[in-house]
């Protein structure tokens, strides 16, 4: 790809003006403006010819323009109603001959449970930080093609996404991600590739699809579960999941039955572990 393609710091600053947007941190935005950056999460995404990717907040089209030379097809899910109106053009502009490889919905993205087009293979995506985890969770769910993702999210999180048990910042996320995904860090990204600065660093997370650990309860009924055991941490299994059974009771025989100590913590146990918890849950 040739650099006059991707936007540098200047065109993410010309097409803001002209635009009239100024990133906002109610919406997490922060614009990507290093073309080396966005081909590096193209790469590390392995992004291939016959993917089709979906992104999450593509802003000013930074990302969306090096996904497209990568991929087969690239359909962007963007809340913003003037940035959503303005990126068919931008990819119009910048890369014609991809142009018809493009489709922008504009829509928020925990609201969207289909896209057009073929179904997505791939998400990429820097997403929002104030968002990631739900957004990132909502899309693994709704769309079960999707195969590989790489999002780019605040580095706190994308540790806690990339935890393992028995870790201090093992938790909701590292399990619900774990649910779908063999997930792990994938790299760090400076605080200056970003208009404006963030004021926190910035991290790679790779997840790749798998099937849920193998059992009786739903998804649903495996998170209920992850939810109790982590609403209160430093509680014993037994206390934190005694509203979910109905009693400490139940809790410790459905415990017990599913081989994991009433005097666990949530932090020490895996997602099948849980499942097991769910299944010998109230019925």
């Amino acid at each position: 790809m040739s650099t006059t393609e991707l936007l540098g710091p200047a065109d993410v600053r010309e097409l803001a003006a002209a635009l009239g947007v100024r990133p906002t941190k109610q919406r997490g935005q922060n614009f990507v403006i290093d073309a080396n950056t966005v081909r590096r999460i193209v790469r590390t995404a392995a992004v291939r010819p016959d993917d089709v990717v979906v992104e999450v907040g593509p802003g000013l089209g930074s990302l969306t323009l090096a996904l497209l030379e990568a991929a087969d097809r690239v359909t962007a899910v963007e809340i913003d109603g003037v940035l959503a109106a303005a990126l068919p053009d931008t990819v119009a502009a910048r890369m014609p001959d991809r142009a018809d490889r493009f489709t922008l919905v504009h829509s928020d993205a925990m609201l969207v449970d289909e896209l057009p087009g073929p179904p997505p293979t791939a998400l990429v995506a820097n997403l929002p930080y104030n968002v990631a985890v739900p957004v990132l969770l909502h899309m693994l769910a709704a769309f079960p093609t999707i195969e590989r993702t790489l999002v780019m999210v605040q580095s706190e999180v994308a540790d806690r996404l990339a935890a393992e048990p028995g870790s201090k910042v093992y938790g909701v996320p590292s399990v619900k991600a774990n649910w779908y995904a063999e997930v792990r860090r994938a790299g760090a990204i400076g605080r200056n590739v970003f208009w404006p600065a963030p004021n926190v660093d910035s991290g790679l997370v790779s997840l790749v699809r798998r099937d849920p650990p193998a059992t009786t309860a739903s998804r649903q009924e495996v998170f209920a579960v992850v939810d109790a055991a982590f609403a209160q941490r430093r509680k014993t299994l037994r206390a934190a999941l005694a509203g979910w059974a109905g009693s400490p009771a139940a809790a410790e025989a459905a415990l017990l039955a599913a081989g994991v100590s009433p005097q666990a913590r949530g932090e020490s146990l895996t997602v099948a572990q849980f499942a097991a918890i769910a299944e010998h849950g109230p019925s």
